[in-house]
């Protein structure tokens, strides 16, 4: 078995990371049109996490070049 640490960050970290609210994500993780934003769930609604290489990747699709 592969021993891979992923950091895994709540809501609030996720949000935090990303300049967002946390409602903001408690929003998308409702609507469709960002489901490119994987979540984890484990368990109950506070269980809810994110991996920094989803958020990092999130980031890269949205930026745009000054050419855009």
């Amino acid at each position: 078995m592969k021993n891979d640490t992923v950091k895994l960050l709540t809501r609030k970290e996720a949000a935090q990371y990303l300049g967002l609210s946390v409602r903001t994500l408690e929003t998308w993780a409702r609507q469709a049109d960002y489901n490119e934003l994987p979540i984890i769930k484990m368990g109950t609604i506070k269980g809810i996490r994110y991996k920094i290489s989803d958020l990092d990747e999130y980031i890269e699709k949205k930026r745009k070049t000054n050419n855009d």
